[in-house]
């Protein structure tokens, strides 16, 4: 006896009843640039709907593979896409919960004999249902050090990662050419890995864009000569040491923040909306980056 399936499928439809395109506009607009990111995690959605369609329809196959790799430098968003890639999955119905947990090796390696897996099983009992997101999962892998415990955790989620991919999607994440070592070093987690997705850096116009975009979110501004310093900074700091993309400009904008709540206080001045709201050319001005320059 055969089994009868619709004659076909509107995969459109299958993506507004799923709330899909919610979760890409959602990409956009906290964001700023990444486009070849977001084309990707576009495309994926679309091939896990179009793996449902074929479903439907009796079409035999086996399950697509959802791990994935997020390389880049610190503070491009993998973070950010991660969680929204958790989102996509539970609307699709891929994993039962859509919650992300975030881990690095030391949340899975132990320091002593019998420490690591006990560590790492209770990681992934509660990553379960939902994503695993691992950064800097390389240093997972110290081949120098022949009596880390590293190699443990690596097995026990390679084992996960095979036999329960029906229930966590795992998400490996760090610099690129580290993580491509890593890769060469671990045949078994790169067989496994289906979709690499590399976050190129932000321009200055971009990081320019990002610290506008996380000042409104404050109800902060930059008065006109401010964001002219601003950029001169992002120009200035993005050629120094440990520049960490939006990471440091979050990092600037504190600090900023503090500079200006001093300057207001020790004004002694009524303070207004407007003067609580706004960063001047000054509370930029003071950073060590033009003193470095």
């Amino acid at each position: 006896m055969t089994m009868d399936h619709p004659a076909g499928v509107d995969l459109q439809a299958l993506l507004r009843e799923a709330n899909v395109q919610e979760v890409l506009d959602q990409l956009d607009r906290e964001l700023i640039g990444l486009v070849p990111v977001k084309q990707r995690i576009r495309e994926i959605a679309a091939y896990l709907i179009v793996s449902k369609a074929r479903a439907s329809l009796g079409l035999t196959g086996a399950a697509p593979s959802l791990h994935m790799s997020f390389t880049g430098n610190p503070g491009t968003g993998k973070t950010t896409v991660a969680l929204r890639m958790a989102e996509i999955l539970h609307r699709l119905g891929y994993v039962r919960k859509g919650h992300l947990v975030s881990v690095t090796r030391d949340d899975l390696v132990g320091q002593y004999i019998g420490h690591t897996a006990p560590k790492t099983k209770e990681v992934l009992k509660r990553a379960m249902g939902g994503v695993l997101f691992i950064d800097e999962a390389y240093y997972l892998y110290r081949p120098e050090n022949e009596r880390d415990y590293g190699q443990e955790a690596i097995e026990i989620l390679l084992q996960v990662m095979e036999n329960q991919r029906d229930d966590l999607v795992v998400i490996l994440a760090g610099y690129k050419d580290r993580m491509d070592t890593f890769f060469r070093s671990n045949p078994g987690f790169s067989s496994r890995i289906a979709h690499h997705i590399d976050f190129p850096d932000y321009d200055d116009d971009e990081l320019v864009q990002i610290a506008e975009l996380m000042l409104g979110q404050q109800d902060y501004r930059f008065d006109d000569e401010a964001l002219a310093v601003f950029r001169e900074y992002v120009a200035l700091r993005r050629r120094q040491p440990h520049f960490a993309n939006a990471r440091s400009v979050r990092n600037a904008l504190d600090r900023a923040r503090l500079r200006q709540a001093n300057r207001l206080f020790a004004s002694g001045a009524t303070v207004t909306r407007e003067m609580l709201s706004t960063l001047s050319a000054a509370d930029l001005r003071a950073s060590r980056v033009f003193n470095a320059a």
